[in-house]
């Protein structure tokens, strides 16, 4: 091939190029074999029936400026919570513009139906709250959430196995709710329970979760020992990097509580107190 011909051929590949680049971008869920584009394009199984064989997507971060309200995932997890308290739960929600609702996995269907056809996600719990209950039994349970419209899974990690060095079994038990949630085009938060661990363990949780290809790590139940410190928010950030997003949860009461978290690198926040957290009143809800 001639000098000639080099030059024409890459005027040919230049011009390609360009032409995609200046074309208006496909829908990105319009493909979605999954779900049929109810992902909104959060899946990327699109991009996967188009010919990738791997995808690297960094979660969308809310941002300060934008508000608070979509940092919050508006939460009720107490045993006692009635039906009218889930009805209210929702309504806030809705009219704060809030992430999401976090219920128990027992009202997921009523939460889901009262956030339909709204940008409020709903999310549940899995293995709550201990974590310690059988690898089968989580991914029962995930599925069955996924069924119910669960948007979000706040998994719990098996505290005893991590602290045991049985880190693959750890690690494995993540996999199996994250491979679930994401072929339904939903995401997983990892619950390490913060108090319980080292800082050691932190990092080590931190990292299971992201191999088994977690989207959150989150630091706690709020039915532990403690709840989310900035430390050890930081520490999670520091850990996972800035293609995974942490949650603060557990304590997290007041709009102070909520910045130092969000400053410490938390991209989502749990908290029961989110009205009055938005509001920027310091008193937690009765």
């Amino acid at each position: 091939m001639q000098a000639a011909d080099y030059e024409e051929l890459l005027g040919q590949i230049t011009e390609a190029i360009w032409s995609r680049l200046q074309a208006p971008a496909a829908p990105p869920a319009a493909g979605c074999s999954a779900c049929g584009g109810a992902c909104d394009g959060r899946c990327g199984q699109g991009l996967i029936d188009s010919g990738a064989c791997r995808l690297s997507i960094c979660p969308p971060a809310p941002r300060l400026e934008d508000g608070i309200a979509a940092f919050i995932d508006h939460t009720l997890l107490k045993p006692e919570a009635t039906r009218e308290q889930i009805l209210q739960l929702c309504a806030e929600a809705r009219a704060y513009g809030f992430a999401s609702v976090c219920i128990n996995p027992g009202w997921l269907s009523l939460a889901a139906h009262e956030l339909r056809g709204t940008p409020v996600l709903a999310c549940t719990v899995i293995g709550f709250p201990l974590g310690a209950t059988m690898p089968a039994a989580k991914r029962a349970e995930a599925a069955e959430a996924l069924k119910l419209g669960a948007d979000e899974l706040d998994m719990v990690i098996h505290v005893g196995a991590l602290k045991s060095g049985l880190e693959g079994e750890v690690e494995a038990d993540i996999r199996g709710v994250v491979e679930l949630a994401h072929a339904s085009c939903a995401r997983v938060k990892v619950i390490l329970e913060t108090a319980l661990l080292t800082d050691d363990e932190k990092v080590r949780a931190c990292r299971l979760a992201q191999r088994a290809g977690a989207d959150f790590v989150k630091t706690s139940t709020g039915f532990g020992p403690g709840g989310a410190t900035a430390a050890d928010v930081a520490l999670m950030r520091a850990t996972v990097g800035d293609c995974m997003g942490v949650k603060a949860a557990g304590g997290v009461r007041t709009y102070d509580d909520f910045l130092k978290m969000v400053q410490a690198g938390a991209s989502r926040v749990g908290a029961s107190a989110s009205v009055k957290i938005v509001s920027g009143q310091s008193q937690p809800r009765g």
